[in-house]
């Protein structure tokens, strides 16, 4: 094991995220939906300033033409399936496939940083369409942070090999704090799994005003205090010195959750980013942005994927009006001196999480195994598996009704519908199934039937068209060729439209006035 002290790591971060120009308001988007062409063409036509955009994954043909079509505008890179939170993440995962894919990825864009969820999609074995976080205790936050050394190294040796003038410097790692889905594991506030996350990591960190509300929402079941009262104290324990981006996003209620459960107070809200952002977000940042601890903090972006091109600039419209005020600040962080203190705060503030002043980074193989149970353990307790199983942070403070919002509503729904509406992909192969069993809800049982390694980087669309077939051939076999014919027709539809992106045209596109 190399050690590594909480200096030295934040040291490190410091003269990394110094490299990083201060970027301003922009915006948090996807290549394809809404077209990125027309997005940056109505907000150049409204006279909407972007300051940077933050690209999610994309085919590298669409990145290529991203950059060529916007060669003045920085872009910065959020990548996906590098599961990080994931105790067997270098041995059940293709890691290092996964880290050069982005490397790559980002060294197209010209990004300076390199955001990803801190958060998972798989785990032991289970797909899942959306991020579940991670288990918030001590040992989950040294093998996260052993994880995020790891990627931040292999960047390193990537950029080193193909260095350019452009890349003096190697982007810098952030971990995004993730939504809260109804309920959370662990035993860890989840500020102070960031304050020890950051104490053995360089990395930086993306504070996403949404994630949070759904952790003050979700903490135990009913808030057992006020937002004002959470926020205060989340922010004097979350390492705000290490936050290099803000995201802000919509919120709803799901779609799937039923009419009587929606009525709560607070709402039942999750993540949402083709939602309204709601005003109580746009508070929540206004006080944000007002800390001075915020002292390494480079963009602030609207999240917008997914949302009506004529709602995003209107929503963008407010949030520069609202937030103009910060983008124009000046800021004296830059200098030696001041980094100086920022670091002796970071020291003794951190003092808040562990007492001892170790040096310690990494778990013992004994731990680690175990988190790797607990982490069986919270899988199967989302799948709705019963389990006799027990960890020592045990659920006993999961709220069973909110758990089964989750498990009765969230989970079918999101194999049925989101990431590809079966009934819309497999129309025929769909028919003839209902035709025989009257419902699809047999594929939901099926795909968490049991775990199944991992053989390749995560795709869920394909993951599901891949299943849905095995799942036929199994359930209904002489509706199996009806299956592999649309499946085949999926693939090369999903394969054009990911390439698509390489023929983006961007028409009176530009950063806008000054």
């Amino acid at each position: 094991m190399v050690e590594r002290d909480r200096w030295s790591n934040e040291q490190e971060f410091l003269s990394r995220v110094a490299c990083i120009p201060r970027h301003g308001l922009g915006l948090s988007v996807d290549v394809y939906d809404p077209d990125l062409g027309e997005l940056v063409g109505a907000l150049g036509r409204a006279r909407l300033p972007i300051r940077y955009l933050e690209i999610f994954k994309a085919h590298p043909r669409a990145l290529q033409a991203l950059r060529t079509g916007l060669p003045e505008l920085p872009l910065e890179y959020h990548g996906e399936g590098v599961w990080m939170s994931q105790p067997d993440w270098q041995t059940a995962y293709p890691a290092q496939a996964v880290v050069e894919e982005a490397a790559i990825h980002i060294h197209t864009l010209g990004a300076t940083w390199f955001n990803h969820e801190c958060a998972s999609k798989q785990m032991v074995g289970y797909s899942f369409g959306t991020y579940l976080p991670p288990i918030f205790t001590r040992e989950s936050a040294l093998v996260t942070a052993e994880h995020a050394r790891w990627v931040q190294a292999r960047l390193d040796e990537w950029f080193t090999r193909h260095r350019t003038f452009a890349y003096r410097h190697t982007p810098l790692l952030l971990l995004e704090t993730p939504p809260l889905t109804y309920v959370r594991f662990g035993d860890m506030p989840y500020a102070d799994f960031f304050g020890l996350l950051v104490q053995h990591s360089p990395c930086g960190l993306v504070l996403d005003i949404g994630h949070v509300w759904t952790a003050f929402r979700y903490r135990n079941g009913t808030p057992d205090r006020e937002l004002g009262a959470f926020l205060e104290d989340f922010l004097s324990r979350f390492p705000l010195e290490r936050v290099v981006q803000i995201h802000l996003a919509g919120l709803a209620v799901h779609s799937a959750v039923p009419i009587s459960t929606s009525a709560s107070i607070p709402p039942l809200w999750l993540d949402c980013h083709a939602a309204p952002v709601p005003d109580i977000l746009f508070e929540l940042l206004d006080r944000i942005l007002a800390h001075p601890g915020l002292t390494n903090l480079k963009g602030v972006a609207l999240e917008v994927d997914t949302k009506p091109i004529d709602v995003i600039v209107r929503e963008f419209a407010h949030f520069r009006e609202r937030f103009d005020w910060w983008e124009k600040q000046r800021p004296e962080w830059n200098t030696p001196e001041k980094k100086g203190e920022d670091t002796e705060r970071y020291i003794h503030r951190s003092g808040m999480v562990e007492e001892n002043e170790c040096t310690e980074t990494s778990c013992e193989t004994r731990e680690v195994d175990e988190l790797l149970e607990g982490y069986r353990w919270y899988a199967e307790t989302m799948i709705g598996h019963r389990t006799n199983k027990k960890c020592k942070w045990n659920g006993n403070n999961i709220d069973e009704a909110y758990l089964r919002l989750y498990v009765d509503h969230f989970r079918p729904f999101e194999l049925l519908v989101w990431g590809g509406d079966l009934r819309e992909m497999f129309p025929r192969t769909v028919a003839m199934l209902e035709a025989r069993h009257g419902s699809l809800h047999d594929f939901v049982a099926f795909w968490f039937d049991e775990p199944r390694p991992v053989h390749g980087p995560y795709d869920f669309f394909l993951l599901k068209v891949e299943r849905f077939v095995e799942f036929v051939g199994l359930a209904l076999p002489e509706a199996l060729s009806t299956a592999l014919c649309e499946a085949e027709a999926l693939k090369r539809g999903y394969a054009m439209a990911n390439e698509e992106g390489g023929t983006l045209v961007f028409v009176g596109a530009g950063q806008g006035p000054p």
